[in-house]
């Protein structure tokens, strides 16, 4: 594989600490969309009602470059951010991923990692760990082999992001499971998920379900609330609260009191984390989003290719941030005029 660049900028760009927006969040945390495909088609993110056979994904083309990825990411480091995600889509379907892996700024506190459904992830865990990979995680929404071919609608089996996961631990890379979490779907079966896991040294995550995007037909009377998951749980086992390790960490972290691990709850919907907030997103085609449900975004493609200066792209991405006022999950719900409101991004193309 090619050695991972450590070229300069061109141009000598100096800040005092991290970019801020307009409510004071900092920015710390890109998440990098490196493909618009996904192998799955869960009903929450990809329904195959509206991303069937005849559904047209980007061309090649317009998906940006691993050297222009790693070069908006080298201009979102300058500005303070620490941690580098790569999303989808599904990620692993991206060729050569661990190729981009080793052009990213690694080291110096910069922490580059994957969420993956983790169906590809056995043949790929040795290379990306080689690569620089800090950590991984991986969406697995069910434990139970009907229920999740159910959800992923893919004919993929539980057995199969086990090993993966398997794969993943024994190349050094620290695991942590995500599950969304949907009344009348795959919630009686939270518990088996939690069973699986503890004492296992992996963190098992529950999310709310989200009206992410358009597709996924999102009632709120199917979101399991953070209130209910942990009456639920810790009605078998007895979770003691523990304190972020960092502002603007998502979940909610919880300690089983044996002391055989830890649980985390995502609670976008019932408990917002607007304030805290410091994440951005890519997508595949080089818009970034300030915002998991924003309707309208900022094209660096258009100015990576048409020449723009590593000073000029530095300047316009903290122009962005300097004006970011998102709060959708502090809004949701409030009255809002609809009519010729903009779609909101659907979720496949910048990640969670």
């Amino acid at each position: 594989m090619p050695a991972k660049s450590s070229e300069p900028l061109e141009d000598e760009v100096t800040t005092e600490g991290p970019a801020l927006d307009r409510r004071a969040r900092p920015l710390r945390d890109l998440r990098i969309s490196v493909t618009d495909r996904c192998n799955f088609r869960c009903s929450y993110c990809m329904p195959r009602s509206e991303f069937g056979p005849g559904f047209e994904f980007l061309p090649p083309a317009e998906i940006l470059s691993f050297e222009e990825i790693a070069r908006v990411s080298r201009a979102f480091v300058r500005l303070g951010v620490r941690k580098l995600r790569l999303t989808g889509g599904e990620p692993l379907l991206r060729r050569h991923l661990p190729r981009l892996v080793e052009q990213l700024p690694q080291g110096g506190g910069i922490d580059v990692a994957l969420t993956t459904n983790g169906s590809l992830l056995e043949r790929h865990a040795h290379a990306l760990a080689q690569a620089g990979l800090a950590r991984v995680t991986v969406s697995l929404d069910s434990i139970d082999d009907a229920t999740f071919q159910r959800m992923n609608d893919a004919d993929v089996s539980v057995r199969s992001v086990l090993a993966g996961i398997d794969a993943a631990r024994s190349a050094g890379l620290p695991v942590k499971v995500n599950a969304v979490i949907r009344r009348g779907v795959n919630d009686q079966g939270m518990l088996d998920l939690v069973r699986h896991f503890k004492g296992t040294g992996i963190t098992l995550r529950l999310i709310e379900f989200m009206d992410v995007g358009n597709t996924n037909r999102w009632n709120p009377t199917e979101v399991v609330s953070a209130r209910e998951m942990l009456a639920t749980i810790g009605a078998e086992f007895p979770l003691e609260s523990l304190a972020p390790r960092y502002p603007g960490e998502v979940a909610k972290r919880h300690r089983f009191a044996d002391g055989s691990g830890e649980l985390g709850i995502i609670a976008s919907v019932t408990q917002p984390f607007c304030g805290d907030c410091s994440r951005a997103r890519l997508s595949a085609q080089g818009v970034l989003y300030t915002c998991l449900f924003a309707a309208r975004g900022t094209d660096l493609r258009a100015a990576l290719r048409g020449g723009i200066s590593d000073a000029g792209l530095h300047e316009q991405i903290a122009n962005v941030w300097a004006e970011r006022r998102d709060a959708y999950s502090e809004q949701r719900g409030q009255p809002l005029v609809t009519l010729g409101k903009p779609r909101k991004i659907e979720m496949s193309y910048i990640g969670g």
